[in-house]
């Protein structure tokens, strides 16, 4: 390392525990990523050539919403990643800040809610996620009974996905027309998130499709009948010509339509 930093000449790595990449480390190491992903598309199109690396699996960092993980993310990417032998690494956060981890520079794609592409990126839509605002039936009876007032929505415990998840916070502003913060429990988990709602100690916004069930079967109820929170989806990917993103971005707008209205 010491002898790539001199002829760099510059700081690559801070050293400590654990030692951590410095601005020119980071952007070094972003350029061996892009490079070695054009080399393997380059030898998976050419396996004859000599040098190409044609054993060697391409990675793609993608950034994704829980949401979109728990319900038609993995179903619209698992056949292209096993026919094209991709390997994915996924990072997960929340819909609206997903967008952040496309301007550090560290994912090649990203669904997000952002419609509008960063510089060197494009966007596609994928569709619109509706919300339902959910609880048990016990949980309604004890916080809502007297209906969705601004004093019970305050004092009524709500489910963040973390920190970041501002759905329930906006919901409640929709219906209260008010600033109100109320308090709230976070599960970063989908299932976890949908389970908790439903074990009667949080109300929480989910995905209609993913909650339909529990609330045929008696299970959820709407907090709000009828009311519907709507997200529009886009997937922005590097506008580099890569044969993978290309399909997989084919791909995944494909498979997002199966559960996205």
């Amino acid at each position: 390392m010491k002898l790539l930093e001199e002829r760099v000449g510059s700081l690559l790595i801070r050293r400590g525990q654990p030692c951590e990449a410095t601005a020119s480390g980071t952007l070094l190491c972003r350029h061996t990523e892009h490079v070695q992903l054009l080399e393997a598309e380059l030898g998976d199109r050419m396996p004859t050539l000599p040098g190409t690396p044609g054993e060697r699996r391409a990675k793609l960092r993608i950034a994704v919403n829980d949401d979109s993980m728990s319900t038609w993310f993995i179903t619209a990417a698992a056949d292209f990643c096993v026919d094209r032998e991709l390997l994915l690494d996924v990072v997960v956060d929340d819909q609206d800040h997903t967008a952040q981890r496309i301007r550090e520079g560290d994912m090649q794609g990203a669904v997000t809610t952002l419609a509008e592409p960063m510089p060197g990126w494009r966007a596609v839509k994928l569709g619109r996620m509706r919300y339902s605002a959910v609880c048990s039936p016990a949980y309604f009876a004890r916080h809502f009974a007297n209906g969705l007032s601004r004093d019970a929505l305050r004092r009524a415990p709500c489910m963040n996905f973390n920190e970041k998840d501002e759905l329930q916070k906006r919901f409640v502003k929709r219906v209260t027309r008010a600033d109100i913060e109320p308090p709230a429990h976070f599960v970063p988990h989908g299932a976890g998130f949908v389970g908790a709602c439903a074990s009667g100690f949080a109300w929480g916004m989910c995905p209609q499709r993913l909650v339909a069930r529990e609330l045929e079967r008696g299970k959820l109820v709407e907090v709000l009948p009828g009311a519907r929170f709507e997200v529009d989806l886009y997937w922005q990917s590097w506008r580099l010509s890569l044969g993978w993103l290309d399909d997989l971005s084919a791909m995944l707008k494909r498979g997002a339509k199966a559960f996205l209205d």
